[in-house]
């Protein structure tokens, strides 16, 4: 884990910094040049970056795959978002994967409350010094005040709380890579919307109740600290993207990417353009 921006690394690990690619391939070549222990940062792997820059061709035939969808109805999502995701369970059949669906029974909102504590709390850490400058707060968006002044009313007891509920989630999520490989979902609740849209205010008529509430579907990911890769399954009626994301067990980024990488090479779908309507 690379360093914080105020070199907090033994707690600052809900930002992860992970490599972009065209595909696969060139995603993986990325990450073995960001790969790697340093000696600064005390919790980075020892593993060898360069078995991220080696053949990606895995056996993917017998592996089972687990679809998370919308948490059984607590992700509101766009229209037409879950259908396409939901076409990439034959990509995963080509390949020899079985894909079930799976209702976790976890409370979700649960795992909401333990991000908005864990993130008011590390922006609080961050950025209070631009807060306590008046001329500077002036300047902020209403959403960083909102998320310093969150993270000042917290506890030490809330902020362990959360770091207790965070565990909970990656201990629930890790009982399920005893029966699956891949925990899959969507890449985002909407379609890609206009830039002069500030945030996505409702989705499938739920008001969304903060500036982040309409990317929830990430959060899952993010608090376990799993791998996550993000492959694409299509486009909808007007040209616009989605994807899936895929989470692998802890510290198995390779084998993440392995799998992604025969999605990719099923699906071709990193050679073609949507038509914009």
């Amino acid at each position: 884990m690379p360093f914080g921006p105020t070199g907090e690394v033994f707690y600052q690990q809900q930002g992860y910094e992970g490599p972009i690619g065209r595909n696969v391939r060139d995603t993986a070549q990325l990450l073995s040049t960001l790969a790697g222990f340093d000696a600064r940062v005390p919790m980075s792997l020892e593993s060898d970056p360069a078995q991220f820059a080696g053949a990606l061709d895995i056996e993917t035939r017998g592996m089972k795959v687990a679809w998370l969808g919308n948490f059984n109805g607590y992700l509101p999502m766009e229209e037409g978002v879950l259908p396409l995701c939901e076409s990439a369970f034959g990509r995963f059949d080509d390949i020899g994967c079985s894909v079930e669906a799976v209702d976790m029974q976890y409370p979700m909102e649960e795992l909401w409350q333990t991000w908005l504590t864990m993130r008011h709390f590390l922006i609080a850490g961050i950025a209070k010094g631009l807060y306590a400058d008046e001329a500077k707060r002036a300047l902020m968006k209403p959403e960083a005040i909102w998320e310093i002044e969150g993270g000042m009313k917290l506890s030490a007891m809330d902020v362990y709380a959360g770091s207790k509920a965070r565990s909970a989630w990656y201990q629930a999520l890790n009982k399920l890579f005893e029966t699956y490989d891949l925990v899959t979902l969507p890449s985002a609740q909407v379609f890609p919307f206009d830039a002069e849209t500030h945030w996505p205010k409702a989705i499938a008529g739920k008001s969304m109740d903060s500036y982040h509430r309409w990317r929830e579907v990430v959060i899952p990911g993010t608090l376990s600290g799993c791998p996550v890769a993000n492959v694409p399954v299509g486009f909808d009626a007007k040209g616009r993207p989605m994807g899936i994301q895929l989470i692998g067990p802890a510290k198995q980024d390779l084998k993440v990417l392995q799998i992604a990488h025969a999605y990719e090479q099923a699906s071709g779908l990193t050679a073609k353009k949507p038509a914009l309507v």
